[in-house]
């Protein structure tokens, strides 16, 4: 599905340079699980916003379903955010202002999905995440089970085929947390690749711990 070769992300300070990714090389196939783990500081979620096209690496090639994405205009690799990439952050990053529903519906009006498929593909996500009922109601952090919901459908209404998680139970108790993972469990069961970011020391979720390591990948 994707593959990084030789990513470098660093900062000009001054007259240095302060490294962020060194070097990283990473090939991930369609259907994976991949839990990305390290200290604080390793670069992580830096690597993340590489992969989901939301960050530009100084160095390197990334090839994204044998697009050469570096490459592409703006445009485009909007294009391909849009249509196949799902972002999970650790904070919500809703639009207060809206509603549960038109903070869901945002990503296919991006998409020009017709109203009436919108409807459609809303009605059945509210319901998949029980939440109906509630979907006039605004997505502030005050009513985290419904903020919580309304931040997954919002990811994952325009069917990703890649869905990237930065720590995504991190503002969550151990109950939200399980029934996240396990939605993503399920999620990847139907052929959905999955890359999250997580601190937690022992991981049990993913069929692959990728160790990041002071920007590297630490085998």
């Amino acid at each position: 599905m994707l593959s990084l070769k030789n990513i470098f992300k660093w900062y000009n300070t001054g007259i240095n340079r302060t490294f962020i990714l060194k070097d990283i090389s990473l090939d991930v196939a369609a259907g994976e699980f991949i839990s990305i783990m390290g200290p604080s500081g390793s670069g992580k979620s830096t690597l993340l916003n590489v992969i989901g096209l939301l960050d530009e690496p100084n160095e390197g090639e990334y090839f994204f379903m044998d697009e050469n994405v570096l490459a592409l205009k703006e445009k485009k690799r909007s294009e391909i955010f849009k249509t196949h990439i799902g972002f999970v952050f650790q904070a919500y990053h809703l639009i207060d202002e809206l509603t549960v529903y038109e903070n869901i519906e945002t990503p296919l009006i991006y998409q020009n999905i017709k109203t009436a498929e919108r409807k459609s593909m809303v009605a059945d996500i509210l319901d998949r995440f029980q939440i109906v009922g509630k979907e006039r109601s605004f997505s502030q952090p005050a009513f985290r089970g419904t903020t919580t919901a309304c931040w997954n459908c919002r990811a994952l209404i325009v069917h990703p085929k890649l869905i990237l998680a930065d720590e995504p139970t991190g503002n969550l108790n151990s109950k939200q947390g399980a029934e996240i993972m396990e939605l993503f469990k399920e999620l990847n069961q139907e052929g959905v690749t999955i890359i999250q970011v997580t601190f937690r020391k022992k991981c049990e979720y993913g069929s692959r711990i990728i160790q990041l390591l002071d920007g590297r990948i630490d085998n």
